[in-house]
């Protein structure tokens, strides 16, 4: 079987400093891959080359005739002045109110990464950066394509919204190449993984989880890999080995050599030491809502609810995009006042907000002066650190360190960011999308860093592996203006939401076309067909729902999601079906 796309003795430099450097590799039929690397290391690059939108210095790049391809990249850009209508449904020959609730493939797409709500009449050019986003992968994956590439398709969706992509591109059977730094979808959706390094790009069998050990491998085989990268590989690879028995069941990851690398490494963290060490230096009250009401405009984020936050807490806060986790973390900073309630704060707190915006610092000034600004060392729990260590932990080698601010990428300036306010040694930690803009050996660090930290953190991301690492309970924000604990975690708030949604189902009926006449009979009979394709839709809905949460449940193992998609396919094809004749049941019943 040919492949789609081929890479043969490929580079490509950027100045004097080569990317890709004699790079062969193809991507065949049904093929999902990951490509992971350092921030500048190259992953871009690599699928701008692959995707025909820059060109190899040397080296041939060949593509099958009739390749059917999209590609979403972070310079993808919609055309001017039109709407999201016009980008996503406009192509497929889609241009009535009611056409896209009949397609359901468009309509899944629009629902699942909430394009609906960003209004399908508003101009592109309005929305924000995160939203044109969206919408340029929604245009992309309503189409009937051979391969599709993505750059980082997950920064501007929620925790729900990766869960649905992960199971629709699981579901599609398109061939994938996607660039992420979100290791659970990395490990849930990828069969093959890229890593780029030096100019090269070393492939390995399987996702996150086989990566990360044949990583630990290479490093205890190869005396010269440095150390530090090293052990970061095995302590990544023992916390895999110890979490979810999910994520280590692939026949092909080898237990018994991966206990054998991990014998000797600790678990993360002791929480009964580190708790008792926060006591000592924050006491018994942190940060508290009492009886706190706050609102979007008329829409209630918190409606007298009361919170306490304690000494040693590691709380990741959940919700939908747009449920008002950012403006709780504003009010926990004492940024936002709320409508009533009140905000206490303990007199020993010291407390760093990271916030999604990016801090202003004088364009000339240097990276390392910029930390040594805030402190010249600092101790975060038993370790003890320099400024310029501390950059070094955060991808800053010591020959970058002297870089001027103004001469940094968005990337760079956030890995800046969260190394001042680490320096400032707080012992309040409130993280607002943390992972943005952060390559996986930077993630890796800083766990590494947080899982020692003796402090309170409050973290809101939509990376499930950050949230399950570095917290120890998980609250969510479900739009009923409480703040809801769960002691599921994420995949209890994951169950939830699914079951919500399905209860939702008969209630967001298919728009109905003009109007047609009948007799009072046939309206009768048309209403009583209507009641019963809805019931038997709600069914459906559960179903489905089900068979998602038993998709992300078998993630690992490939015989049981090849049945559940199969089962998935017929459920989705019956309701299409059904949707059709309550289309027709409902011109009728008017």
């Amino acid at each position: 079987m040919a492949n789609l796309v081929n890479l043969e003795n490929v580079s490509k430099s950027y100045g004097v400093r080569p990317l890709l450097d004699q790079v062969s590799l193809g991507v065949g039929e049904g093929d999902r891959i990951g490509v992971v690397g350092l921030n500048g290391g190259g992953k871009t690059t690599l699928l701008e080359v692959l995707a025909g939108i820059e060109a190899a210095d040397s080296g041939r790049v060949s593509r099958n005739r009739d390749l059917r391809m999209a590609v979403v990249t972070q310079r993808t850009e919609l055309p001017k002045g039109s709407t999201a209508r016009h980008a996503v449904l406009d192509p497929l020959g889609i241009t009535e109110e009611h056409q896209w609730a009949a397609d359901a493939r468009a309509r899944s797409i629009l629902e699942g990464l909430e394009i609906i709500n960003l209004g399908l009449d508003n101009p592109v050019d309005t929305m924000s950066g995160g939203e044109r986003r969206r919408v340029a992968l929604a245009a992309a994956l309503v189409q009937e394509l051979d391969l599709v590439v993505l750059d980082e398709p997950t920064n501007h969706l929620d925790v729900e919204g990766v869960r649905w992509l992960a199971d629709h591109l699981l579901a599609s059977g398109t061939a994938l190449v996607v660039v992420t730094h979100d290791r659970w979808f990395l490990d849930t959706v990828c069969t093959r993984t890229w890593e780029v390094v030096g100019g090269r790009v070393e492939q390995y069998e399987g996702g996150y989880a086989d990566w990360i050990y044949a990583r630990a491998e290479r490093g205890r085989l190869a005396d010269t890999l440095e150390e530090k990268r090293r052990n970061l590989a095995r302590k990544e690879l023992a916390w895999l080995r110890r979490g979810a028995p999910a994520r280590t069941s692939k026949p092909r990851y080898r237990i018994e050599a991966a206990e054998a690398l991990i014998s000797d490494v600790p678990p993360p963290r002791d929480n009964v030491e580190l708790v008792a060490f926060a006591k000592r230096r924050l006491g018994k009250t942190v940060l508290e809502l009492e009886d706190v009401s706050v609102s979007a405009g008329d829409k209630p984020i918190l409606d007298h609810e009361t919170w306490r936050i304690g000494p040693g807490d590691r709380v990741g806060l959940v919700g939908v995009n747009g449920s008002g986790k950012t403006t709780v973390l504003r009010l926990l900073a004492g940024d936002t006042e709320p409508a009533s309630g009140k905000r206490v704060q303990g007199q020993t707190v010291r407390l760093a907000h990271l916030t999604q915006e990016l801090q202003e610092l004088p364009a000339e000034q240097r990276l390392l002066e910029a930390v040594e600004e805030v402190a010249r060392r600092v101790t975060l729990g038993k370790q003890e650190l320099s400024a310029s260590q501390l950059a070094e932990r955060f991808g800053f080698p010591a020959n970058r360190q002297w870089t001027p601010i103004g001469d940094l990428s968005g990337g760079e300036r956030r890995r800046l960011q969260l190394a001042r306010l680490l320096m400032a040694e707080p012992n309040v930690l409130l993280l607002d999308e943390p992972t943005n803009d952060l390559d996986i050996d930077t993630l890796q660090q800083l766990e590494d860093l947080l899982d020692s930290w003796p402090g309170t953190i409050v973290v809101v991301s939509h990376d499930r592996y950050l949230v399950e690492r570095v917290c120890d309970r998980v609250v969510a924000l479900f739009g009923d203006g409480k703040v809801t604990h769960l002691v599921g975690g994420i995949e209890e708030y994951l169950t939830r939401r699914t079951a919500a949604l399905a209860a939702a189902v008969p209630a967001a009926k298919p728009a109905r076309p003009a109007e047609s006449k009948g007799s009072a009979a046939e309206r009768r009979a048309a209403q009583k067909e209507l009641a019963r394709l809805e019931r038997q839709f709600e069914t459906l809905g559960k179903k489905e729902a089900r068979l998602h949460a038993a998709l992300a449940e078998a993630a690992t193992d490939p015989e049981k999601l090849l049945e559940l998609d199969a089962q998935l396919r017929e459920v989705v094809a019956e309701k299409e079906e059904i949707e059709l004749k309550w289309l027709e049941a409902a011109d009728s019943a008017e």
